[in-house]
């Protein structure tokens, strides 16, 4: 199921939303132009090495850097064009409006504090990992979980292909992402114990899912309170409750 756009307004442009996606763009653009060992370098540079968290220490000196800085560096990296495009469509799709009720600022932290929460769960089950992590994923899991808490019944327009099967269809945010994070947890739990490094980091979607989830369910009541709501705006925040 590959979600193509929502039938869920936001009442003001989502600008956080547009520069995230622009800044994750342009250093994929910039990869594009270094060469197979320029890039590789870059990654391992940027990129989260899970043994070098675990050990707190660089074990990559050739290419120096912080390695507290690796978990936020690494959420602007991507692995490939298909990589980067799977991860905006969904943070276009879902971010605007997550955006939308939170506020910007408060998104652009919450987004942040998503993929590190993806980053450190990663790293607790792959401790000694050599193969660094890229990708705004687990950021963007933390902004399905909160989507998913805020409007569990707005419809989202699906692409369905099961071999010559496909078909356009409206399904609820409920069905789309409570299958995404499903599909999560069963490859998750399928890859412990694996020998074979890099791949899809199902543990870091997992991170962030639920801390988006948790984090939104807790404050959801006080950001409404907050708002001081007209009965209009009320209408729109329930509208799909």
């Amino acid at each position: 199921m590959l979600p193509l756009k929502d039938d869920n307004p936001t009442g003001r442009i989502p600008v956080v939303t547009i520069g995230l996606i622009a800044i994750n763009c342009l250093i994929y653009l910039y990869q594009a132009t270094l060469s197979v060992q320029a890039e590789q370098l870059f990654v391992f540079r940027f990129g989260l090495l899970p043994v070098e968290v675990t050990n707190l220490r660089d074990m990559t000196p050739e290419v120096p850097f912080p390695v507290w800085l690796s978990p936020l560096t690494s959420m602007f990296l991507h692995g490939d064009l298909l990589h980067l495009a799977g991860n905006m469509l969904y943070l276009w799709i879902f971010g605007n409006n997550v955006e939308d009720f939170l506020g910007r600022w408060k998104f652009l932290g919450f987004y942040l504090m998503s993929g590190l929460a993806a980053d450190f769960l990663f790293v607790a089950f792959n401790s000694q990992g050599t193969v660094p992590l890229v990708g705004a994923s687990g950021a963007i899991a933390g902004v399905l979980g909160a989507y998913m808490v805020v409007w569990p019944r707005a419809r989202i327009l699906t692409l369905i292909w099961i071999v010559f099967f496909i078909r356009l269809i409206w399904l609820p945010a409920v069905i789309i992402l409570g299958y995404w994070i499903i599909l999560q947890l069963v490859m998750a739990m399928s890859s412990v114990g694996s020998q074979e490094g890099g791949g899809v980091a199902w543990f870091a979607h997992i991170g962030g899912f639920i801390f988006g989830w948790v984090v939104t369910r807790w404050r959801k009541k006080h950001i409404l309170a907050m708002k001081n709501m007209s009965a209009d705006e009320q209408d729109y925040y329930n509208r799909w409750h």
